[in-house]
């Protein structure tokens, strides 16, 4: 049935994926298998039809996120049965690696071990297919997005990495508030052997040239890193290429770091930024560091790169100050103690990294009545010091618990 299902996709769009799920899923038993994505802000999940309703408009068969048996399955990675009345019906997250797309849902003729190992895997390669096919479909973009998006954000959007990623080593996930109009915040990581890069910048300005200048950011980056410059050279870069472009009327604050990950040393330069912080237990460390003035200012003033030591369990933090600065109708601060306070209760709860992160941005936007006059990113970087099992991995990323693998053959 998977053989069959990869054949047919290597022709198909998007759009025929379904069809092709559905068909190929019913062979072994498996029925009425529906795709739902979740939306940008992770509010609802929709199916996957190949003519979704226009931007701001209801999409049928919408559920919410929150409250709701699907949603659940989607908040913590499990595979859950929809209800007592469907007792044969079930949801399984559809999870690309460790990045959440939504919920697959499924017709089952029974509940042991091996179908939903089965429903899992299957779950596991219909997310592969959604993101190898995403790029180039319009339709995946429209289905998540409750409202026209600007064109800053269309950028930004599509510049950026997934927003989670594992390994047995290290946990990453990032999330970006005003969705549909964030104009000059972007975030960024990569692997290369046994290091994490990782940075976060905010552009000057709510505009379209706030967006040319974080792209500009972020790809002269990318590419000092390729060339392999170190972390010094990649702020001078930036800094030229964004005085060479802007004359120094467009700039741009910034953390770019680099994490050793077998031992937990942090390297990194602060370029007119908040400075990292570490959140250690249930207490806050902002790292001290000479900063260097914002990228763009053709300033030339020296770059220090910095240094610091993690403890296993740490969690990093590179943040913009939409978090930390934005204020309520009574004139009151989110502010870091709010924001910290936040990750350190909910990490309590066990719940995922992504998942705490998203109730924490919900919870920002609430606090600020949905009224965010500055982007707001965070990216959060969990160092365990030792690898993680595999089953700690899969619960800090809101993966399902993996099935056992089936007997060798002799």
């Amino acid at each position: 049935m998977f053989g069959a299902l990869i054949s047919a996709s290597h022709t198909s769009t998007l759009e025929q994926i379904p069809a092709l799920v559905a068909e190929q899923a019913g062979r072994v038993g498996l029925r009425d298998v529906l795709i739902y994505l979740a939306d940008l802000q992770q509010e609802v999940l929709s199916p996957l039809i190949a003519q979704p309703a226009p931007a701001g408009e209801r999409e049928s068969g919408e559920i919410s996120i929150e409250g709701t048996v699907a949603g659940r399955a989607f908040q913590h990675g499990r595979i859950l049965p929809a209800s007592a009345r469907h007792p044969r019906r079930w949801w399984v997250p559809l999870v690309d690696g460790t990045d959440r797309l939504g919920v697959l849902r499924v017709t089952a003729p029974g509940a042991d071990a091996e179908t939903l190992r089965d429903m899992e895997r299957l779950a596991g390669l219909v997310a592969l297919l959604v993101v190898s096919k995403r790029p180039l479909s319009d339709t995946y973009a429209r289905l998540v997005r409750r409202r026209r998006m600007s064109v800053s954000a269309e950028m930004e959007w599509r510049l950026m990495p997934q927003r989670t990623f594992a390994t047995e080593r290290l946990v990453v996930s990032a999330v970006m508030e005003p969705a549909y109009d964030v104009s000059g915040d972007v975030y960024d990581y990569a692997f290369e052997g046994r290091a994490a890069h990782l940075a976060i910048f905010d552009a000057m300005g709510h505009d379209t040239a706030a967006g040319l200048t974080a792209n500009l950011a972020v790809t002269t980056l990318r590419n000092s890193r390729h060339e392999g410059h170190d972390l010094v050279r990649a702020a001078r870069r930036i800094d030229d290429a964004l005085t060479a472009q802007f004359g120094g009327e467009r700039f741009a604050t910034g953390v770019i770091a680099t994490l050793d990950i077998p031992s937990g040393e942090l390297a990194w330069v602060n370029c007119g930024h908040h400075p990292p912080v570490i959140v250690r237990r249930r207490s806050t460390i902002e790292l001290e560091g000479d900063p260097a003035p914002p990228a763009g200012t053709g300033l030339h003033l020296p770059v220090t790169e910095c240094h610091t030591q993690l403890q296993p369990g740490d969690r990093l933090l590179l943040y913009t100050d939409g978090i930390t600065e934005a204020r309520n109708r009574e004139g009151e601060e989110f502010g870091m103690d709010r924001f910290a306070d936040f990750l350190i209760r909910h990490q309590a709860d066990e719940l995922p990294v992504p998942e705490t992160l998203r109730r924490l941005i919900h919870h920002h936007l609430d606090y600020h009545e949905h009224r965010l006059r500055d982007d707001a990113t965070v990216l959060l970087v969990e160092w365990p010091g030792t690898p993680y099992t595999r089953k700690e991995a899969e619960a800090l990323t809101g993966v399902p618990e993996g099935s056992a693998p089936p007997p060798s053959r002799r």
